[in-house]
């Protein structure tokens, strides 16, 4: 019976340690075997854990090793290659109601709250064009440098989509209202800087659809018309971006441009500005070219950069092992958890919209005296600001913080306006104000500093009335609760010690009541000049004049025993 156990536990062992061997990645354990009261037991202890962090740590370093390498490979061909970037830009405009219809739009708003007749496409509805509309298209067509139509019109774009009610879309096709014109732009300096030109293909209005809310399990899908018959401008760029970096910066100069024109809140999180990315490449030297892919879903300036580098590599991979006609002219997704662009659908041909005249509308004529006044009323547009910051000595880095925002632009002009020097003007709103507002999330509207303020708080340190470490605790007061930098230093009794007399004998105390630092001073340990230099600034509660103070205390720690 003994023997027939044991060779029971034998055979059991035996397909045990084969099924270990057999499995590698399935089964990491030890077998112990025991004894217990006469009887062999068969026990495992699991090291699954230790073994499978392991492996994962070994994958990782061999996956980052692969995808180094693999980087390395795509740089190295990509200098044999060249890339061709356009942009389709839609640009939601802030009317106070819709294109064609008296409804307002609301983003958030309750599904099918903000519709009428006209937004639902019923029967015998009639659309009225919105005069806003024109003026806001051509604001934007003087923007960015484009000849304008004076005689131009609205076409039908038919297609089918459920949330299309009327079955065609009312924009513009041989005839847009500006046409031919380009945007200039300064690239980052982490990005290498330089400026850049790139064309304008067209601009032209139209109306947005509206959207499709997808149920969970994706069985159903409910249509929402708020947004539909909101008016658009869609801006067209010529092929002319060649990096992922340029076409991002491009996008973001589109919309400062128009919130600086007030035409369109410019959110991308909200759908007020959405770009297609079309991306091809070709090899350098090439005329003609290669397949155009468009790329959707990009709802940030940095997805466009990334998913446009990783279109670019994908392509050129393909190109490098011979596989380049399977680059075919589709719409791709680009997925953000994965960072990849994936297939949405393919593009079989051109599509056939049979646009025809909007016999509903009637056409759009534009008077010599109506584009004059718009021209002169338009403000400075971003890249004046820029080439104006520029000449006032400012480095780029500061230009383009400065110019990136309408409202900080404004602040910062403003405070220069009353006479504070422009470098100081442009570090404290660079530093501590832009700090402030990143960490309560306000923008600088939302603060209660304002700019005569901030040009009295540096004319007052720059005086030598307060300190800078005072000026500092000022402006986080005022930018928090308001108020006036005069008003705050009476108040608090922060004006600065200037005299020297006073100052002595508060460098002569901290002297005397320190004895063994001074001793520690004087035998070489030089560091201890700040702590004097402390002692003195607590003393004087932060008022003591930094410039007298040290140069003062220098002078008496440097004395000898006899000159004392």
């Amino acid at each position: 019976m003994r023997q027939q156990q044991g060779c029971l536990v034998s055979r059991m062992a035996s397909t045990l340690f084969r099924n270990v061997q057999t499995h590698p990645l399935l089964i990491y354990s030890t077998s112990l075997f025991r004894r217990k009261n006469g009887v062999l037991y068969c026990t495992m202890k699991s090291t699954t854990q230790t073994q499978t962090a392991t492996e994962e740590m070994q994958l990782k370093a061999q996956t980052k090793v692969s995808l180094q390498s693999q980087s390395k490979m795509i740089d190295k061909l990509m200098k044999d290659y060249e890339a061709i970037i356009g942009i389709e830009t839609h640009v939601q405009l802030s009317t106070s109601t819709k294109a064609f219809c008296g409804c307002p739009y609301n983003y958030g708003a309750q599904p099918n709250t903000t519709i009428c007749p006209i937004c639902m496409g019923l029967p015998g509805a009639l659309p009225v064009l919105n005069s806003k509309v024109i003026e806001f298209a051509v604001k934007v067509g003087l923007a960015l440098n484009c000849k304008l139509s004076l005689n131009s019109k609205f076409d039908r774009k038919q297609y089918f989509y459920p949330d299309l009610p009327k079955g065609y879309q009312i924009s513009q096709f041989d005839i847009p209202i500006a046409s031919g014109g380009y945007i200039d732009l300064d690239l980052p300096v982490e990005f290498g800087g330089g400026h850049r030109r790139f064309g304008i293909t067209r601009v032209h209005m139209e109306e947005d659809a509206g959207k499709l809310l997808h149920s969970g399990n994706g069985s159903y899908s409910q249509v929402d018309l708020n947004r539909a018959g909101v008016p658009l401008l869609e801006i067209v760029s010529e092929p002319d971006m060649r990096t992922g970096i340029e076409a991002s910066e491009y996008a973001a100069e589109l919309q400062r441009i128009v919130r600086y024109l007030g035409v369109s809140n410019g959110n991308m999180q909200e759908g007020s500005l959405r770009c297609d990315v079309n991306v091809s490449i070709r090899p350098i030297g090439q005329l003609e070219f290669g397949t155009k892919v468009e790329i959707k879903n990009l709802n940030s300036f940095s997805s466009i950069s990334r998913a446009i580098d990783f279109e670019i590599s994908r392509q050129v991979l393909l190109h490098s092992e011979g596989q380049g006609d399977s680059i075919v002219q589709e719409t791709r997704l680009w997925e953000e958890g994965a960072q990849k662009t994936v297939t949405m659908r393919k593009k079989e041909g051109l599509s056939d919209y049979r646009y025809f005249p909007e016999p509903d509308l009637p056409g759009v004529i534009l008077t010599k005296e109506y584009v004059d006044s718009i021209q002169n009323s338009l403000p400075e547009l971003p890249e004046m600001k820029r080439r104006s910051y520029e000449k006032m000595g400012l480095s780029m880095q500061d230009v383009l913080f400065l110019a990136n925002d309408k409202s900080v632009a404004g602040f910062f002009d403003a405070t220069i306006a009353k006479g504070a020097d422009v470098k100081l003007s442009a570090n404290w709103i660079m530093g501590d104000i832009a700090a402030y507002m990143n960490n309560e999330k306000v923008s600088i509207n939302n603060i209660k500093l304002a700019p005569e303020e901030l040009a009295e708080l540096i004319a007052s340190i720059k005086g030598g009335t307060i300190s800078g470490k005072i000026g500092k605790e000022i402006l986080f007061e005022l930018i928090a609760k308001g108020g006036t930098v005069q008003g705050l230093i009476r108040e608090k009794d922060l004006i600065q010690i200037v005299d020297p007399a006073e100052i002595e004998k508060m460098v002569d105390k901290a002297l005397l009541e320190n004895p063994k630092q001074l001793e520690q001073y004087r035998a070489g340990k030089t560091k201890l000049q700040g702590y004097f230099a402390g002692q003195v600034m607590k003393a004087s509660k932060g008022k003591a004049n930094p410039g007298i103070l040290n140069k003062m205390l220098l002078e008496k720690l440097n004395a000898t025993a006899t000159e004392k």
